[in-house]
């Protein structure tokens, strides 16, 4: 029962022109501040503002709005414009996250990063390993396990 009404629910988005994130989908949010809505309108009311970069997870795509979920779990519209198909950034999770020199836990430390620092990524390593970038320039390894936006 509860399988037939989610396929009736993906259905009637699909007519609407929706379109669904079926694996995980993330997006960086692309100007300065981005303004999260509790409904698909900016007439709707503001929730919360987002920095440059913030990663989001996408839920489902509706004429010019996303639904996202943010680090925190909160799911929040979003216009579709100020979100990029393109960049992909990640942010730490853990108090401190080590970023490494290479993708292996005994190699040296090349920075750390605070809980809520926003990086790119510039690959999924195997092991469970993501290469990033600072801002700043600076690069390495970080285990998957100590950021979101994956």
């Amino acid at each position: 029962m509860l399988r037939r009404a989610a396929l009736g629910l993906w259905c009637a988005l699909a007519a609407h022109g929706a379109s669904v994130a079926t694996a995980a989908e993330f997006r960086a949010a692309t100007d300065e501040a981005v303004v999260l809505y509790d409904a698909p309108s900016v007439q709707s009311q503001k929730r919360f503002i987002v920095n440059q970069g913030y990663p989001l997870e996408v839920i489902v795509v509706l004429q010019g709005w996303v639904k996202v979920r943010d680090a925190s779990g909160a799911l929040s519209w979003v216009e579709a414009g100020k979100v990029s198909n393109k960049q992909r950034t990640i942010m730490v999770k853990t108090p401190l996250a080590q970023i490494r020199f290479a993708a292996d836990d005994n190699s040296p430390v090349v920075f750390q990063a605070q809980q809520n620092v926003v990086m790119e990524l510039s690959e999924v390593v195997a092991g469970g390993w993501l290469r990033v970038r600072h801002r700043d320039g600076v690069a390495g390894f970080v285990r998957l396990a100590q950021v979101w936006g994956v």
